[in-house]
C-alpha cells in the first residue's frame, strides 16, 4: 500500500514540472486563484464560487473580486447606460 504524499512534496513537482513545460513558474495557489476569478468572471454567482474555493462569500468577494477585469467592465457599461442622454 502507497503513504499519502506530502503536500509539499506534490507542489514541489508540479512547479517544477510546469516551469519545464510552460517555460516560467507558477504555483498550484495561482491556478485556484485563476479558476475562482475566471468563475466570477463569467458570471457564475459569488456563493457558489466561495463554496468551490472553501471561502466564506464575503472573504471570497475581498480576495477575488478585484482581480476580475469583466466586473469593471460591466459596472462602466451600466453607468454608461443609465446616464445615456443626461446632459451634465
Amino acid at each position: 500500500m502507497n503513504a499519502p504524499r506530502h503536500p509539499d512534496s506534490v507542489t514541489k513537482q508540479f512547479t517544477k514540472r510546469a516551469k519545464k513545460i510552460l517555460g516560467f513558474s507558477i504555483r498550484l495557489h495561482d491556478l485556484r486563484v485563476s479558476h475562482g476569478t475566471w468563475l466570477l468572471d463569467q458570471g457564475t454567482p459569488v456563493h457558489t464560487v466561495a463554496k468551490r474555493l472553501g471561502h466564506d462569500p464575503s472573504v471570497l468577494l475581498k480576495v477575488y473580486a478585484k482581480r476580475t477585469k469583466k466586473g469593471d467592465e460591466s459596472a462602466a457599461e451600466t453607468i454608461g447606460l443609465m446616464t445615456k442622454g443626461l446632459s451634465i
